[in-house]
């Protein structure tokens, strides 16, 4: 047991990469759940649209995530090696894959919006009007789009910044973009100071201006601060990265650009199979999904930090250092994940009521909540592993980890569970989450085999 317990300076160490991006993360998620709180104010149906198109939002963005992903393997070991030129070229992959899928999505979302959105509507609730539903959708969707650019340059600039040490600036941009956030919801869904009432337009309205704000701070601060930033420097005098460079960010970031791709779209289909059971359902899993993500960033954070920390000791060559952290990342993330899996289940309550919305949705919520409070730890190791064994380059290996055991098990489960049974939706639901604890037995046999300790950017 000692050997998973690290000393007063490998705690600071951690928790002074990990605190600031679990903060920029809960400032993140807090807005959402202002969002959903304030859109559920206005009635279900329009909280129902609105969680529908964030689902759909939420595979774009994790498809921006994998893009960005790859390179930052590389971007936190070339850092780690003392490489800037490395360093620049990982950004500027980022930049290339970002314009690719931000293009891709944007259209996929103007030609098919309406059809995606209609595949969560079903009957078989007492409440909801699923024709209301899909117009509000439509109506937040339309304007969500704008936000997208920015998002991307977010995760670009931010992404590198914390490859290379700089934590802070991102979680205070994050910060200002949740104060401007915050303020125009509430003045614009509500028609305050004169403003009209615009309901989850305005929430899409507010939502599109701070994250452009947080661009334009997290860009200017970059290049304004070239000395501390030396990626920075000459970054857009070309596009072109050495072609085995190129290839090698590819080879080893396209699994993670599927994966991401297939996870959240594995996600999403998950929600559509819940879906069937009614827009009760969707408006209590997105009460749920809403408060859960709060408290998930401890373990989002710590996997954040780990794949930093231990992709710059792989890069320095450091590898029994990177072996040992890492077992003591994993079993710190782990315990303080079932802490905050107690304190959720234990005021779940407290959160449902907040809404102003139906009995029937409130159950609900309050149910998914708990149950996803009880398997935290379980998610916790998960993510750590993931990003372990993705810190040291095994990419095809984290894609039939993660997104295959989705699509191959949790929806095929899903989807004969809601179509074949008449079991209540909870314990569906709790099966589902429940099958994730054979990724857990995975997960700990490669962790143990140390087939994730490379070193890719060797010269």
């Amino acid at each position: 047991m000692k050997k998973f317990i690290g000393n007063k300076k490998f705690y600071a160490m951690v928790l002074a990469i990990a605190v600031p991006i679990m903060i920029q993360n809960g400032i993140t998620n807090f807005v959402g759940l202002l969002d959903n709180i304030m859109v559920g104010k206005v009635g279900t149906e329009q909280m129902s649209g609105v969680a529908i198109v964030n689902q759909l939002l939420f595979v774009f963005n994790l498809c921006v995530f994998g893009g960005v992903s790859g390179a930052g393997i590389f971007g936190a070991q070339f850092y780690g090696q003392g490489n800037q030129e490395g360093v620049r070229n990982a950004f500027r992959y980022k930049l290339i894959i970002c314009g690719i899928i931000l293009a891709v999505s944007i259209m996929i979302f103007l030609f098919f919006g309406e059809n995606l959105i209609s595949m969560y509507l079903h009957e078989g609730s007492e409440v909801g009007d699923i024709t209301l539903a899909l117009q509000y959708g439509e109506d937040y969707m339309k304007i969500m789009l704008i936000g997208l650019i920015p998002f991307s340059l977010i995760q670009v600039y931010a992404g590198t910044l914390r490859e290379t040490g700089q934590t802070l600036l991102p979680m205070l941009a994050g910060i200002l973009s949740v104060i401007i956030n915050c303020t125009l919801n509430y003045i614009l869904i509500f028609g305050k100071f004169g403003a009209p009432k615009l309901g989850v337009e305005g929430a899409a309205i507010a939502t599109v201006i701070a994250r452009f704000i947080e661009a334009a701070v997290v860009i200017l601060w970059t290049h304004i601060h070239h000395q501390k930033n030396e990626f920075i420097v000459g970054a857009y005098r070309t596009m072109r990265i050495p072609k085995e460079l190129f290839l090698m960010i590819t080879i080893k970031g396209m699994p993670l650009l599927v994966n991401e791709t297939l996870w959240s779209a594995g996600m999403a289909t998950l929600m559509q199979c819940y879906s069937n059971r009614g827009i009760a359902v969707v408006a209590g899993y997105n009460i749920s999904s809403t408060i859960s993500n709060m408290f998930n960033i401890v373990f989002i954070a710590m996997g954040s930090a780990i794949s930093i920390v231990i992709g710059q000791l792989l890069g320095a060559g450091k590898m029994e250092e990177a072996k040992d952290t890492a077992g003591k990342m994993i079993f710190f993330s782990v315990i303080v994940s079932l802490v905050v899996g107690i304190l959720m289940g234990t005021i779940a309550h407290l959160f449902v009521n907040i809404y102003n919305t139906d009995r029937e949705v409130k159950h609900l919520a309050l149910w998914f909540i708990r149950i996803t409070a009880f398997m935290m730890p379980l998610q916790a190791f998960l993510n750590a592993s993931y990003f372990t064994l993705r810190s040291g380059g095994k990419t095809i290996i984290t894609f039939l980890f993660d997104s295959c055991f989705v699509w191959v098990v949790s929806i095929p489960a899903a989807n004969s569970l809601t179509h074949l049974t008449g079991l209540p939706i909870l314990w569906i639901f709790l099966i589902c989450q429940s099958l994730d604890s054979i990724k857990c037995i995975i997960g700990y046999i490669l962790l143990r085999k140390g087939i994730w300790l490379n070193n890719i950017v060797t010269s």
